[in-house]
């Protein structure tokens, strides 16, 4: 998608769809006063009658209004204007691209950053506008026999109160290169095992190192037996996909300490000889996700240029059963030498991330994220909004919350206390992969702690955010916002 920026007249703007805001009490934005008193009152008059629903992201469409440039003019709620924050923002926006998205439109206008949004500049308004409908224009290439005809605004003028800038035109960029992270990890996980697979994840991690001049290196299943990674190669034993470890290094900070994230790349999760239920098990394929974030946040970084050193680590794996397969009992080294019993070999996920949590002591980092589909538990805890994070420092802790609040793309701090350690003992290893069925998000990212001795270290639980089911089926994208927001922040704070 396109975004332009510009200061223009709404009303005589000549456009295909020109979005303008309401509020539920009936009072209009300055840009849709103008388009109101242009047609003739047609806009208040529709809002009296109770055309417009009071809740935000309500919309209402009016074809061809007379005096007005734009061929359909699409009044959009933002909601209670006493109850007018973030949230009500981002509803009213989304709703305005999903419209857009769907439209015979090809050419847009929106004028609702000029909304006064509490504690909101108007570049983060101008940044998260952009995100949400260059997001908004997402769509799956799913394989057809016939392909379906193009729909939607490709292009779209941010209508703003003063003339552009070039902090507006950053904020702009930022938010397009987020969207077009987001959209590369929902491919990613949208895509069916039998495409993404561990070898298609390396291959998409070099295609990107090669577009955007980064270092990418894949470690082969030799190579992962060199260095012990036992842990995460007993994952992937019964699978005729090989495993694979992605390496990926983006380096344009100077002297400064690398942040590294890592990811679970699990292109299917079956569950192993401890196989899981029938049910919805083709959503199995979204437990890459916490590796297609990885993947799709170096996309937005690259696209940026941002002046920091990022690793990214991805561990891509299938988990299948097989007469090769892991057993409940096995005991494997890690590559820190920690024995791990295996109980249950659905608990695979941590089995991977805490060999590539081992490697990333190499480069000694300012701090590691890791990002996994970890637990049904998290699901269980804190549903689809938000997102379980974990962390052995609270700063690291504190700045990824707030990432997570100005991106709209939230987290909730979950404990990381010994008193839960007792459940994770085995009798025939240092530790067993299973903490059982109480506080199970707990117990899986303690498992990871022990990992993370050498380093400032957050983990991230996607479980219920990174994909959604039901009729809108499909990968989000999260936390690929968190993330950006979190690095464009450091990247910040880096140049001051």
């Amino acid at each position: 998608m396109e975004i332009a920026l510009a200061k223009v007249a709404p009303a005589t703007l000549k456009t295909g769809t020109l979005v303008v805001g309401a509020y539920a009490d009936g009072s209009l934005l300055p840009a849709a006063q103008a388009v109101d008193q242009a047609a003739g009152g047609a806009l208040v008059a529709a809002l009296k009658r109770g055309d417009l629903d009071e809740k935000a992201g309500s919309t209402l469409m009016f074809p061809a209004l007379g005096g007005v440039g734009a061929e359909r003019v699409l009044l959009v709620s933002l909601g209670q204007r006493a109850a007018l924050g973030d949230k009500p923002f981002r509803e009213a926006v989304a709703a305005a691209a999903k419209v857009l998205a769907g439209g015979v439109a090809k050419e847009a206008a929106v004028a609702l950053v000029d909304v006064d949004l509490p504690n909101r500049t108007p570049a983060w308004r101008v940044r998260t506008a952009a995100r949400l409908l260059a997001d908004g224009a997402y769509k799956f290439d799913a394989p057809r026999a016939k392909p379906v005809p193009a729909r939607g605004a490709g292009r779209v003028t941010l209508i703003v109160e003063s003339e552009p800038n070039g902090e507006l035109a950053s904020a702009v960029k930022a938010g397009l290169a987020t969207a077009e992270g987001m959209a590369l990890t929902k491919d990613l996980g949208n895509l069916g095992g039998n495409v993404c697979t561990p070898g298609f994840m390396a291959e998409t991690a070099q295609k990107l190192g090669q577009e955007f001049g980064f270092e990418v290196e894949v470690l082969e299943r030799a190579d992962m037996e060199k260095l012990g990674m036992h842990s995460a190669l007993s994952v992937g034993r019964a699978s005729y996909s090989p495993c694979k470890f992605i390496v990926m290094k983006y380096s344009k900070g100077g002297a400064a300490k690398p942040i590294v994230l890592i990811g679970k790349g699990m292109t299917f999760d079956t569950g192993g000889v401890s196989l899981k239920p029938g049910a919805n098990l083709d959503e199995m394929k979204y437990d890459m996700s916490g590796g297609g974030s990885v993947i799709g946040a170096f996309r937005t970084v690259a696209k940026l240029g941002l002046p920091i050193n990022l690793i990214g680590l991805v561990m891509a794996v299938e988990n299948m059963p097989g007469g090769n397969a892991s057993r409940p009992g096995d005991v494997v080294r890690s590559m820190a030498g920690i024995t791990i019993e295996i109980l249950n070999t659905d608990a695979e996920g941590r089995l991977v991330l805490c060999d590539a949590m081992t490697y990333a002591e190499r480069f000694e980092p300012a701090c590691v994220i890791d990002l996994a589909t970890l637990t049904g538990a998290c699901v269980i805890a804190l549903g689809a909004h938000a997102s379980g994070l974990f962390a052995n420092d609270e700063a690291l802790a504190a700045e990824l919350l707030a990432a997570g609040m100005t991106a709209g793309d939230r987290a909730w701090q979950m404990p990381l206390w010994d008193d839960y350690q007792g459940q994770l003992k085995s009798n025939f290893a240092e530790m067993s992969n299973l903490g059982g069925p109480a506080a199970g998000s707990v117990t899986a990212a303690l498992f990871l702690s022990h990992f993370a001795k050498k380093y400032k270290w957050a983990h991230i639980d996607i479980a219920g955010t990174a994909s959604v089911s039901g009729d809108a089926k499909g990968a989000t994208g999260r936390p690929v916002p968190l993330l950006t927001e979190f690095l464009l922040s450091r990247a910040e704070a880096k140049a001051h």
